[in-house]
């Protein structure tokens, strides 16, 4: 059973800063016209986090097919999340620190994580309360983590601080 850790995203920058580049470059290389934007936790200044780099690729609606099939060659497919008509994740557990990419549609209801982390960003207090909730989780099965952490962004884009970047 995979149990969850979290330390602070400054243990990780720079590892994460240098993989972000490089694989900026590579997606840029195969989508010339994608919105890559540094998402989750590592992208939060001094917030806790598993270590693991995630990036969001935001592609107008006609190119999102070409843009899952580029992704494609370059990720393996996330077969624990969700694929819809607007989105799909993919991932790469050997790059260090590990990898997600999440591709969205601008505008879709699944385009959401820039708005996640800017809403943190901005409001240290929600930043302070995703920390607690992953101290509270600490060591427990990822799972469970996963769950609470579902409720908490939930709650996050019901806020009207997330509201506001509509």
């Amino acid at each position: 059973m995979e149990r969850v850790h979290f330390q602070n995203e400054q243990v990780f920058r720079t590892q994460v800063e240098r993989l972000f580049d490089d694989q900026s470059r590579r997606i840029r290389a195969v989508l010339p016209e994608a919105d890559i934007q540094h998402v989750g936790s590592t992208a939060i200044p001094d917030s806790l986090t598993k270590g693991d780099l995630d990036i969001q690729v935001r592609v107008p609606a006609d190119v999102f097919s070409r843009a899952v099939e580029r992704l494609g060659t370059l990720y393996r497919v996330n077969a624990g999340s969700q694929r819809t008509e607007t989105f799909a994740a993919f991932q790469d557990d050997t790059t260090n620190p590990p990898l997600g990419v999440q591709l969205s549609v601008i505008g879709a209801s699944e385009d959401f994580f820039w708005k996640v982390r800017d809403v943190l960003r901005a409001n240290p207090s929600l930043q302070r309360a995703y920390d607690a909730l992953k101290q509270q989780y600490e060591g427990q099965p990822m799972a469970v983590y996963r769950a609470a952490k579902q409720r908490f962004i939930e709650a996050l884009m019901a806020s009207e601080a997330f509201q506001r970047l509509d």
